[in-house]
């Protein structure tokens, strides 16, 4: 019996240890990892998004809470104003959650574009969501475009055999839509 709680004991004391060893490590690496992220999966995709910007867009994000939701803003400038913004939502797919970064010309109320950040689709299948073939047609698209609950608006072809892909883009783009105007407001306060 003794020989049973000593080795209850010993480990439980290491799995203590092992535990606040990465625990700690986790929040050691934390700030490193999400640099990470964002000049390696966000930074490429805001680039696309938001191509033609003059200042460093990575250098010059924000993050921002609206209705509750902290966002992190990346804002375009064409000779020192700001010209585009971008931020993140996300969609349910077949596979799971489809991250998507959405751009605004704050002007016009126009996509400038969509790009996928990350995804769990099928390969060859779900993943063509992330094709220049099914990103572009979201370029220019006014902001008022009708998006019902699950599809996506007519001027967007689906990808077939994707449509849960699909519709989580879509959705992605609904929540970007709904957050739009409260985020200009706080871009251009007004």
């Amino acid at each position: 019996m003794k020989e049973i709680v000593q080795m209850i004991v010993v480990l439980s004391v290491i799995c203590t240890v092992c535990g606040v060893a990465l625990s700690g490590l986790r929040n050691f690496t934390a700030e490193r990892i999400e640099n990470q992220v964002l000049m390696n999966v966000q930074g490429p995709k805001v680039k696309k998004v938001l191509a033609g910007a003059e200042n460093d867009l990575i250098a010059d994000r924000e993050n921002i809470t609206v209705d509750g939701k902290e966002l992190l803003l990346f804002v375009g400038k064409k000779d020192g104003e700001n010209w585009a913004i971008a931020y993140e939502t996300e969609g349910k797919g077949f596979g799971g959650a489809i991250k998507v970064m959405v751009g605004y010309d704050l002007e016009l109320n126009n996509l400038t574009g969509v790009q996928i950040v990350s995804h769990r689709e099928t390969p060859g299948i779900g993943s063509r969501v992330e094709e220049d073939q099914f990103t572009k047609g979201f370029k220019g698209l006014h902001i008022e475009i009708e998006t019902t609950t699950g599809e996506c608006p007519d001027e967007i072809d689906a990808i077939s055999g994707a449509t849960y892909s699909s519709k989580g883009v879509c959705e992605a783009l609904r929540k970007s839509l709904a957050l739009y105007p409260e985020v200009h407001k706080v871009v251009t306060g007004h």
